[in-house]
């Protein structure tokens, strides 16, 4: 079966931060994982480039809002390269053919009967590129994610009758109790809908920068109406000459809980209207949070990912995000904690556990990998790891999932403290105990290598290089599958130890 994994598109209204980040390496994880069990996977990102707020941004800085949307797209196809994310297309909204498919959908939704002119009437948010409505509202009349006051407004444009999918998406959340996970997001979605759905206004006035409606091109479509088609239109021309659309849709999302509403509630009432299949499931992980806020470019409280990959490394960022909060809920970041993971887990617990391995095989058995059986009590304790692993990551838990691989480290780690390989080697009686140990060590730290390498692909590469093993396929993730023989080569430290800026001054 196909995997097709999207990333919501990131708006150009302002440059990348590390919550751009998270998403992108989230789904990049789960598309590298897919991959290794042999899968067909595509992989979606890219840019959300129409909407006041970018036309608002481009007039502040005197410039053209394609010339804008142009410069920060760059930007943010730098982030998706820098974070070493492997996706198969990056989508523009701006592109010609995502434009086209747009009008094509819209005009569907309004052929079937789901689209009338009214007047719309109330509070909108220019940041958010949303309306919201009185029972979103905070201390009286600001935006409940922006903090800013909202002024009301009226308005003669095109509405879409969310309305009639009331009971469609009611049923549809009843018969499928995982469509929408965490299970927390699953009851706000459907509460929501439950609450009573108004008809949402599919375009908008006096607006320029967007895509025309087709029947109408004095109005332009809706920035969010346009921005969730791209899911669907990104594969009618991703690849050049073909339409993929048979071949991957439905899709699955991941996205922020900021967007809930869009993706859970209106995203498939839209499908639904233009007689399009619903995605395959959604999943809304939580907010980064710094000093007990959502990082925000508005709020200025923003970790620049370059700079913590300028110092840390790539895959380090990728391996904290997902280690330091559990993925799905809101969780705090800091610079202290990359530090404190990066030196007690990365350097101290992995780095150490292979420059050890390496240098005892190295050292006691002249760089050959022992070809012999496993140590009994180690392969108990690591049978079913790379299972344990699948599951978690089936159900996109992937901090569960980095938890039993790093359960594994330590176990392994626990292994060489008690079975003191360097006493072995200086007692000719223990000869094959210490083939034991070693080939033990070897093969556990290729299955955890296997494991975390969608994670860390360039470190869990550089090591598995160095004990011999360049396969990643999951079905060789197993402890045990793979026998001795191999020759080991020279590793480098995988994770140098980095003192605080304080104290290396």
């Amino acid at each position: 079966m196909s995997f097709y994994i999207t990333t919501p598109i990131y708006y150009v209204n302002a440059e990348p931060h590390l919550g751009h980040a998270y998403t992108t390496i989230a789904a990049d994880i789960l598309a590298r994982h897919m991959r290794q069990r042999g899968e067909d996977v595509f992989f979606l990102t890219g840019t959300d480039e129409h909407g006041e707020p970018v036309a608002q941004a481009a007039e502040r800085e005197g410039v053209s809002p394609r010339e804008l949307a142009d410069r920060n797209s760059v930007k943010f196809r730098d982030l998706v390269k820098r974070v070493n994310a492997t996706n198969d297309f990056f989508i523009r909204t701006s592109d010609p053919e995502h434009e086209r498919g747009v009008q094509e959908v819209v005009q569907k939704i309004h052929d079937n009967g789901f689209v009338y002119e009214g007047t719309y009437e109330g509070y909108y948010c220019p940041r958010c590129a949303d309306f919201k409505t009185d029972a979103e509202l905070v201390d009286g009349n600001k935006c409940p994610i922006h903090l800013i006051v909202l002024e009301h407004e009226k308005e003669d444009n095109w509405f879409f009758k969310l309305s009639a999918f009331q009971e469609p998406l009611e049923k549809l959340y009843v018969d499928n109790p995982q469509w929408v996970t965490p299970r927390a997001r699953y009851n706000e979605a459907l509460s929501f809908i439950k609450g009573g759905l108004q008809d949402v206004s599919l375009s908008r006035a006096r607006l320029r920068w967007g895509v025309p409606v087709p029947w109408d091109e004095s109005q332009v479509i809706y920035v969010w109406i346009d921005a969730l088609l791209n899911y669907y239109t990104a594969l009618s021309y991703a690849r050049e000459g073909e339409d993929l659309t048979s071949e991957y849709w439905p899709a699955r999302h991941l996205i922020g809980k900021d967007i809930l509403k869009f993706h859970a509630v209106i995203w498939p009432a839209m499908l639904l209207a233009a007689g399009i299949e619903v995605p395959r499931s959604i999943f809304i992980h939580g907010y980064l949070l710094m000093d007990e806020h959502k990082m925000s470019k508005s709020l200025g409280n923003v970790i620049d990912p370059f700079e913590v990959m300028d110092r840390f490394g790539t895959d380090t960022l990728r391996y904290y995000l997902f280690r330091e909060v559990n993925f799905g809920q809101d969780g705090s970041i800091s610079a202290a904690g990359f530090e404190t993971r990066y030196n007690a887990e990365l350097a101290n617990e992995y780095g150490n556990l292979a420059s050890r391995t390496l240098a005892m095989i190295g050292r006691y058995r002249e760089g050959l990998v022992p070809g012999v059986g496993v140590d009994d009590a180690l392969a108990a304790d690591l049978a079913g790891v790379a299972d344990h692993v699948r599951e978690k990551l089936d159900a996109v838990d992937l901090s569960g999932a980095l938890e039993e691989i790093w359960t594994a480290v330590r176990r392994l780690n626990r292994f060489v403290q008690d079975e003191e390989p360097w006493k072995l080697a200086k007692d000719e009686g223990e000869a094959e105990h210490l083939d034991r140990v070693l080939y033990s060590l070897a093969e556990g730290l290729r299955c955890v290598s296997v494991l975390v390498h969608p994670y860390m692909p360039d470190t869990a590469a550089r090591l598995l290089a160095a004990l011999g093993q360049e396969d990643v396929s999951f079905d060789g993730a197993a402890f045990g599958a793979r026998g001795g023989g191999a020759r080991i080569g020279k590793l480098e430290p995988l994770f140098p130890r980095i003192e605080p800026p304080a104290a290396a001054a």
